[in-house]
């Protein structure tokens, strides 16, 4: 079962980070990625493979909000041009969706990478009811 608490508090870390990150275009992206997934996958707990499964979710939230973001940005650039604008910006649009599921699967592989160490470092956390999810 998923741990969307996890999941939300990873995504939050890593845009936040991610936003102070801007100052190192490139690496502040990656590491606020790591941190992200790490805390995702920490704080669900469970090991390897849930904590794999946590830091992805939290990437991949992070680059469909990302992909959501350059998507409007066009759309919106594209407006203001008028009708040539809008037939640029529509072309463009495909390889701009290309490039935002590129970008999602790799926010979503590093997160998945780090929250697998995350889970691992936090193998027995116990659910929020007590109960253990996996008996």
């Amino acid at each position: 079962m998923t741990n969307w608490r996890a999941v939300i508090i990873g995504f939050l870390v890593a845009t936040v980070l991610g936003l102070f990150g801007l100052v190192l275009p490139g690496l502040g992206q990656l590491v606020a990625g790591l941190v992200g997934g790490f805390v995702a996958g920490y704080l669900a707990g469970g090991g390897l493979g849930r904590g794999f499964w946590h830091g992805l979710l939290a990437g991949a939230l992070g680059g469909i909000v990302g992909g959501l973001l350059v998507a409007i940005v066009v759309g919106l650039a594209g407006w203001t041009l008028g009708p040539v604008g809008g037939l640029i910006s529509g072309a463009a649009g495909f390889g701009i969706l290309a490039l935002a599921i590129f970008i999602s699967f790799v926010m979503a592989l590093e997160s998945a990478i780090a929250g697998a160490l995350g889970g691992v470092l936090n193998p027995d956390r116990p659910s929020r009811s007590g109960r253990d999810p996996y008996r």
